[in-house]
């Protein structure tokens, strides 16, 4: 495999490619020098002979070496690989460097470009391309033109957006170098990848995103459903299969979008059958990025299972549910503090019926948005107190509606975690469980750990000791860096042995590290 950072040998891909596993899908890509395609692992074309099979660990490698992309398969429906390290300094900055280049939120001031990349990360620019191309054997610009031209591709054959918006929504700057790019890179015109047949107006478009499995479908759309507000969002189930509906908002380019999307799961495909209004057509790829954060689609169960599998067996398939709006995920857990998850979801409840804007939509349960920034952050501590909200609660919403609604915290994925954690808690109201819980859930970290959160203290066995949050999170050490996993398999109640407790010298040096 053509990439230093590889875990798989070329004959164990070859393996997954002849079983057509799809646990390894987007974990790597089959160049096949006859044809000179690269496809999916799950690709169901006739397996190619092992002599012509070249693999490589990301699109954008394959892409560099001269492949275009299969259009059974599509790669660019795979799920991404994400990778994750607590030791190695280059190559947690080489996956950050990736990472914020995979975030559409990360750029939504300004075009994305190798100085303000580096910038971001805090390292120079020489330094950016070399430890981003001795871990990914490509340069971040090459990446980035990869993940552009994934994205039209799809955009081309899942939608009849007009071409010119197709580039821009993409990241090009222009038609002609989309145009361009587009048939160097593929060998033809955008226009050749159109499916034929118009879509009636108003139903929006639909697309399909891969993830890995297992995935316990189930238990994500209950966590959903358990938590969800009526008039912003529903969990329903129709002969046979579930669903999942809601509004959605997202302020891009200095203008606010507004639509519906309808997420149901093709578990026999391992995909996610997504329905996006027209109206967010303009920010499909963040409205994507963020589903597929959502639903944690790009999860590598084969990663976490093998550090997680021991303590909680029967969780293989939990996913850490997030949230399409980190700021609105953010100022429900501050709701959620120290109650029920009904309580809390009945004061949510009334704050959408509050200041919740209306909105239309082809589905009777959907009616409101969740109250954008600006509105909260003008609320008086009256109209918050008579909804039954506390007045430290008062003050922390509106100090999060206010810092977001004013650009100073960002709550989306490729936000910096640490910085973000220090950020939250010095806003009135905002303690570590509550910076935690939106890290895991907002910011994606997942090694997230509310160490004081009740509820996962008594699941480890240590809510009667002494100091038993210093407790919880000395009995996690073992988990990292999976540890939101860990938490929501503790939640759910599949701890499987006895509390997890670290020996004495492993606590001792933990205590004096």
């Amino acid at each position: 495999m053509t990439t230093k950072t590889a875990l798989l040998a070329d004959d164990d891909c070859y393996l997954a490619l002849k079983a057509k596993d799809a646990r390894f899908d987007g974990r790597f890509f089959t160049g096949v020098t006859s044809t000179g395609i690269y496809c999916r692992p799950v690709c169901s074309v006739r397996t190619p002979l092992r002599k012509n099979c070249r693999f490589f660990g990301h699109a954008a490698q394959a892409e560099s070496a001269g492949f275009r992309p299969c259009l059974r398969c599509r790669p660019e429906m795979a799920p991404h690989s994400v990778a994750w390290s607590i030791q190695d300094a280059s190559y947690i900055l080489a996956h950050q460097a990736a990472r914020l280049l995979d975030e559409p939120d990360s750029w939504t001031d300004c075009a994305p470009s190798v100085e303000r990349l580096a910038a971001r990360l805090g390292i120079s620019d020489r330094h950016v391309r070399r430890i981003f191309e001795a871990q990914f054997g490509v340069t971040p610009l090459q990446y980035l033109q990869t993940r552009r031209l994934l994205m039209a591709k799809q955009l081309l054959t899942d939608t009849d957006m007009p071409v010119t918006l197709v580039a821009l929504t993409s990241g090009f700057a222009s038609v002609r170098r989309f145009n361009a790019a587009f048939a160097q890179h593929y060998h033809l015109n955008p226009t050749q990848l159109r499916r034929q047949g118009a879509r009636p107006a108003g139903d929006g478009i639909t697309l399909r995103l891969g993830y890995r499995p297992p995935y316990d479908v189930a238990a994500m759309l209950a966590f959903i459903g358990k938590r969800s507000i009526n008039a912003i969002e529903f969990v329903a189930s129709d002969a046979g299969q579930s669903c999942a509906g809601r509004t959605f908002g997202i302020e891009s380019g200095g203008k606010t979008h507004a639509g519906w999307l309808l997420a149901r799961f093709d578990e026999a495909r391992c995909q996610l059958v997504l329905q996006v209004s027209d109206s967010l057509l303009g920010v499909l790829p963040l409205v994507i990025r963020r589903v597929r954060a959502m639903f944690d689609l790009d999860a590598d169960p084969a990663a976490i299972n093998s550090v997680l599998h021991a303590s909680f067996p029967g969780g293989d398939g939990l996913r850490v549910p997030g949230g399409l709006d980190g700021y609105e995920l953010a100022v429900r857990a501050v709701l959620g503090q120290q109650i029920t998850v009904a309580a809390a979801r009945t004061l949510a409840q009334r704050m959408v019926d509050r200041f919740g804007a209306p909105i239309q939509t082809p589905w009777p349960q959907l009616t409101r948005l969740f109250p954008a920034p600006a509105v909260l952050a003008a609320a008086s501590g009256d109209a918050l107190g008579q909804l039954g909200i506390v007045k430290q609660r008062q003050a922390a919403i509106v100090g999060i509606a206010r810092a977001v609604a004013d650009k100073r915290l960002k709550l989306h994925a490729s936000a910096d975690v640490n910085a973000t954690i220090a950020q939250l808690k010095e806003l009135p109201g905002i303690g570590d469980w509550t910076a935690q819980y939106i890290a895991m859930r907002a910011l994606r970290w997942p090694d997230a750990f509310p160490s004081g959160d009740v509820a996962l203290q008594k699941a480890l066995g240590v809510q009667a000791l002494k100091n038993p949050a210093r407790q919880a999170e000395l009995a996690s050490t073992g988990w990292k860096p999976w540890r939101s996993y860990a938490v929501i398999r503790a939640w759910s109640g599949l701890l499987d042995t006895a509390p997890v407790t670290p020996q004495p010298l492993e606590m001792a040096k933990l205590l004096f590290k």
